[in-house]
């Protein structure tokens, strides 16, 4: 995928590009500086280094990568926290430009970033994080390179805000909801009250039929059903199917709709969008995207079903019915499935804003 967050130690990330939050002077100090240059090789970085000379804060320069697994080390100075009012958004923001377009330059393929100046510089992680997703999606719109944030450890990405109360609170509530809607097999609003008040009258119904003696049995049983909720019965006990053997082999296979690539395609000519911005908005590969617009049977993991789905912005029930395509559905038993389910039911589409959300709550993100 072309986007992706990864916990590691970046200086055993595979990438053509390794950035480094430098120091502005020819030295290193503590954190990740100092982490990569030993891993690198302290005496031949530091010596290369040297001849960058002072570095300004938001600039990008560019050193060999020596014993790391990498073609360069992009080195670049991030701001040191004050209180937000002295420009140090718009230095980060220039910390990710510079170093995007300096591997761009370089014809990297693949790009590695810690989280810039969340270390001593102290810049609040939740805010750096905004600002790295926001300028990295806006340069994988017009450019094909994977670029990796690479978070150390749990404890140094931790988000807060509304937003995230808000999926827990989702998937806390959805959760039960959902289960008690499967085993009862009616709405269900979060309390077991509807479902006491419901059984309640269908026994005292029951009850009052049978104090009845004159009533015939198809009779009661009539009484019953139209006194209970519609939704109790299925449409199968409801309304008359054809026996089984009515329907011929022929007959059945003739009923059988788009595959998940023929409805992927209808959709996007539906929604005037071009292969690119699809692909784009999944977060996903040009090669995987090329390979599903090729096979007609092409059988997708979840992941980049649902990915598609966020690209093509779809509402819940065009979700599912692609989803169901491809032999695939939602879990109301799967943390994933709700978080993904939560933004959709908003119109909030930005995958990497969804990912964010997954990766926080320990799940797989989008894309391929």
């Amino acid at each position: 995928m072309p986007f992706k967050i990864i916990r590691n130690d970046i200086t055993k990330v595979k990438a053509d590009a390794i950035v480094n939050t430098a120091n502005p002077h020819p030295t290193y100090a503590s954190g990740t500086d100092a982490a990569i240059y030993k891993a690198a090789g302290a005496e031949l970085l530091l010596a290369e280094r040297k001849k960058i000379g002072e570095m300004e804060r938001g600039q990008a320069a560019v050193t060999s990568a020596f014993a790391l697994s990498a073609k360069y080390i992009i080195h670049t100075v991030g701001p040191a926290w004050v209180d937000g009012t002295h420009g140090e958004f718009d230095v980060l923001s220039s910390c990710y430009e510079n170093c995007l377009t300096t591997a761009a330059e370089l014809q990297c393929e693949s790009i590695a970033f810690p989280l810039i100046a969340t270390g001593v510089y102290g810049f609040p992680k939740g805010r750096a994080l905004q600002i790295a997703v926001s300028v990295i999606s806006h340069f994988l719109l017009s450019h094909d390179m994977q670029v990796i944030l690479v978070v150390f450890d749990r404890h140094a990405f931790e988000l807060s805000g509304k937003l995230f109360q808000d999926v827990d609170t989702f998937i806390d509530e959805n959760y039960v909801a959902r289960q008690r809607k499967e085993e009862y097999q009616q709405p269900f609003d979060g309390s077991m009250e509807d479902v006491d008040r419901s059984s309640r009258l269908r026994l005292a119904e029951s009850r009052r039929i049978l104090s009845e003696p004159d009533q015939s049995v198809s009779g009661m049983l009539e009484t019953i059903r139209s006194s209970a909720p519609e939704s109790l019965y299925s449409p199968k006990m409801s309304t008359p199917q054809p026996q089984a053997s009515q329907i011929s082999l022929d007959d059945a296979l003739g009923t059988v709709g788009e595959t998940f690539q023929q409805r992927l395609l209808h959709l996007i000519d539906k929604k005037g969008m071009t292969d690119v911005a699809v692909y784009k908005r999944a977060n996903m590969d040009r090669k995987l995207f090329s390979k599903i617009r090729c096979n007609e049977n092409y059988k997708p993991k979840k992941k980049t079903a649902l990915a598609l789905a966020i690209a093509l912005q779809l509402n819940l029930d065009d979700t599912i019915d692609l989803l169901k395509r491809a032999g695939l559905a939602l879990s109301p038993s799967s943390k994933s499935d709700l978080i993904i389910e939560y933004f959709i039911s908003r119109q909030e589409y930005d995958i990497h804003n969804i990912n964010l959300a997954l990766f926080e709550h320990g799940q797989p993100i989008l894309g391929e």
